[in-house]
C-alpha cells in the first residue's frame, strides 16, 4: 500500500503540490490560534468548595462547616481525593476527580451535593459555593489599584464596583478577585450608655434595622389609561436613611432613632492581612483568573485591550493601573526561547545537510520537510488541544525529523549520478522520474522502519499519568505528530520535489566530511570484525551501571 502512494504521488505531481500547499495554509491558521503558554498545566481536575463563615474560628469552622460538607460530598462518582482547609472565617474543601474526568461533570456532580452541604450547616453559618473553573495556572495578570488622592477604602471600592466587573466580560476571564485595602460596610457602632438611658436591647435594635431596610411592593392603582405602580421604598440608601430608623418610643412618646443610640459610619471589614508593594506600605491589587483550557496569551491580550479603555473613565475617579505581573510577558520570553532552539537546530541541521549531500537543491529539498512536518504538528497539537510551550515545542529534535527525507534523497542523488555516469548525458524528466521513483523504493522499507522505529521510543511517555504524564505526554505527542508529517512528506511531497528540482546531470562523489569520516571508520570496523569475540566483551562496558 505504502509502494502504491508512492507511485500515485508521482503519477499526480500537481495534485500533491496543491496537498502541500493547503497543508502550509491549515498549518499558518493552526498556528496562528494555538494556545501558547510557558509551561504545560499540571492542575488535576479538582473543585472547591468555598463557604466564608465571618467572625467564626477554625474550631466552629472545621466542626460546623468543613465537617458536614466532608460528609455530604462523600461517594461522588470518578472522585479520588477530599482535602480540607479550616480557617478563621474560611471553610476550603478541595474534591479532586480522576484524570481525563470532564470538568463540568465534575461540577455538576459537586452542585447537586451543594444543596444538602447547605441544610447541613446551621442557619447563619455560612452558604458553601464552588470556586471558579481555574487552575494553578490561571492567575494571568495583577495589577495594582493607585490613586494617592483616594483612601484605601476608595480604591477598594473601585476595584470591586468598576474594574473588576468590565474585567468578568472579557472572554475566558472567569474570575477577578480584590486583595488589599479596606472592604466598605455600614456599621452600626453601638454605644451601651445611650441603649441603657433609652431602655432598647440589642434584638430591638437588630430587629428594626432588619424591618426597616426593605423595599416592599403593593400592586398598581388604575388612573385613566396608566397604571400607578405602588411601592413602600425602606432600602437604606445612605448613612442619614440607617440613623434615621426608629426603634422604639420613650414613655414621653419621643421616637428614638438609630442615631440615637449608636455611631453610623462607613467601617472596614475585618481582615487577616494586606498587600504590600516595593516598600510603599498597603496597596490595593487584583488578579485576573482565566478561564481552564483558554489561550493565556489572547485573555491577557483581551484583558489589557479592556483596562486601556477604561483608561479614561478611571482616571476622571482618580485612579490609574499598574500592572506588576503579565503572563504575556513570561510567554514572550518562552516564545524567544523555543523559536531560538528551533531555528539554531534547523539552521544546523541544513549546515550539515549541506556539508554531507554536497548538493545545495537535495539539501534544500531535505530541509523543506522541517517546517512542513512542524505545520502538520501545529494541525495536530490544534485539533487535540495541546498548547505551545517550552515542553512540547522545545524537545522537538529536526535531526529525527529530517531522517526520512535524507534516506530518499541520497539514493535518488546516488542513482542521478550512476545513471547519467552510464548513459553519458542529462537525463530527461521522464527519466529523473523513474530515477526517483526507483531510489524510494530500493530505500522504502529503510524509511518505514527508521522513523516508525523512532516514534515506538516516545509511545511509553504516552502511558504516563499524573503531573507526570500533563507534563511529558504533550511533549510526546507533539514530536509523534511531527515524525508522522516527515513520514508521510517523506513518502510523497519529497519524491516529488526530487523529481521536479533535483540536476538531471550529477557527478557521483563524496564530500570531504565524508569520506574523513569514512577513513576513521572503516579501519575501525574492519579490526571489530576481525575480533567478535573481544569486541562482544568489551561492549557491556559502555552499559550503565545499574540503579541502587
Amino acid at each position: 500500500m505504502i509502494e502504491r502512494i508512492l507511485e500515485w504521488s508521482l503519477r499526480n505531481r500537481a495534485v500533491v503540490l496543491l496537498l502541500s500547499a493547503l497543508l502550509v495554509a491549515a498549518g499558518l491558521g493552526a498556528m496562528r490560534t494555538l494556545p501558547i503558554d510557558a509551561v504545560p498545566d499540571v492542575t488535576n481536575v479538582q473543585v472547591q468548595v468555598l463557604t466564608t463563615a465571618p467572625a467564626l474560628g477554625p474550631v466552629e469552622v472545621e466542626q460546623f462547616i468543613t465537617t458536614p460538607v466532608e460528609l455530604v460530598m462523600s461517594g461522588i462518582p470518578r472522585m479520588r481525593e477530599v482535602r480540607s482547609v479550616s480557617r478563621f472565617g474560611l471553610s476550603a474543601v478541595t474534591l479532586v476527580f480522576e484524570e481525563g474526568t470532564d470538568i463540568y461533570f465534575a461540577r455538576q456532580m459537586v452542585g447537586e451535593r451543594l444543596i444538602e452541604a447547605r441544610e447541613a450547616i446551621p442557619p447563619g453559618y455560612g452558604e458553601p459555593a464552588m470556586g471558579p473553573i481555574s487552575t494553578g495556572l490561571g492567575e494571568i495578570y495583577q495589577f495594582e489599584v493607585r490613586g494617592d488622592s483616594l483612601a484605601a477604602m476608595a480604591r477598594r471600592s473601585i476595584l470591586e464596583w468598576e474594574i473588576a466587573p468590565r474585567l468578568r466580560m472579557v472572554p475566558g476571564v472567569i474570575e477577578v478577585n480584590a486583595f488589599g485595602g479596606e472592604l466598605k460596610t455600614y456599621e452600626i457602632q453601638v454605644v451601651p450608655e445611650h441603649l441603657l438611658a433609652h431602655n432598647v436591647s440589642l434584638g430591638e435594635l437588630f430587629q428594626a434595622v432588619e424591618a426597616n431596610n426593605a423595599n416592599a411592593g403593593g400592586a398598581y392603582i388604575e388612573r385613566g389609561a396608566e397604571q400607578v405602580l405602588i411601592r413602600g421604598e425602606g432600602l437604606a440608601t445612605s448613612l442619614q436613611d440607617l440613623a434615621d430608623i426608629v426603634i422604639s418610643v420613650d414613655a414621653d412618646g419621643t421616637p428614638v432613632y438609630v442615631g440615637r443610640v449608636a455611631e453610623v459610619r462607613f467601617a472596614p471589614m475585618v481582615r487577616q492581612g494586606a498587600v504590600t508593594r516595593d516598600g510603599r506600605g498597603e496597596i490595593v491589587s487584583g488578579i485576573v483568573l482565566m478561564l481552564l483550557g483558554e489561550n493565556s496569551r489572547q485573555v491577557t491580550a483581551d484583558v489589557k485591550t479592556a483596562l486601556a479603555d477604561m483608561g479614561p473613565a478611571l482616571a476622571r475617579l482618580g485612579v490609574t493601573i499598574e500592572a506588576f505581573y503579565d503572563r504575556t510577558e513570561l510567554i514572550q520570553r518562552t516564545i524567544r526561547t523555543v523559536v531560538t532552539n528551533l531555528l539554531e537546530g534547523g539552521v544546523l541541521v541544513v549546515v550539515v545537510l549541506l556539508l554531507t549531500l554536497r548538493n545545495l537543491r537535495a539539501g534544500l529539498v531535505v530541509a523543506s520537510v522541517i517546517p512542513l512536518s512542524m505545520l502538520f504538528a501545529f494541525i495536530g497539537m490544534r485539533q487535540l488541544g495541546i498548547s505551545g510551550n517550552l515542553m512540547s515545542l522545545g524537545a522537538i529534535d529536526f535531526g529525527l525529523i529530517v531522517d526520512g527525507a535524507v534516506i530518499v534523497i541520497e539514493n535518488a542523488v546516488r542513482l542521478i549520478a550512476e545513471r547519467t555516469k552510464s548513459l553519458g548525458r542529462a537525463l530527461t524528466d521522464e527519466e529523473r522520474t523513474g530515477v526517483v521513483l526507483t531510489a524510494s523504493r530500493e530505500v522504502l522499507r529503510a524509511t518505514v522502519f527508521g522513523v516508525t522505529i523512532i516514534t515506538i521510543v516516545y509511545l511509553p511517555i504516552l502511558a504516563l499519568v499524573g503531573i507526570e504524564g500533563k507534563m511529558f505526554r504533550p511533549m510526546a505527542v507533539t514530536v509523534i505528530l511531527a515524525l508522522t508529517g516527515s513520514l508521510i512528506l517523506s513518502l510523497t511531497l519529497i519524491p516529488v520535489l526530487a523529481s521536479l528540482l533535483l540536476p538531471r546531470k550529477t557527478a557521483e562523489h563524496e564530500s570531504w566530511l565524508v569520506a574523513a569520516v569514512r577513513r576513521l571508520y572503516e579501519p575501525l570496523l574492519a579490526r571489530s570484525l576481525a575480533r567478535p569475540g573481544r569486541t562482544g566483551g568489551v561492549s557491556p562496558a559502555a552499559l550503565p551501571p545499574p540503579l541502587p
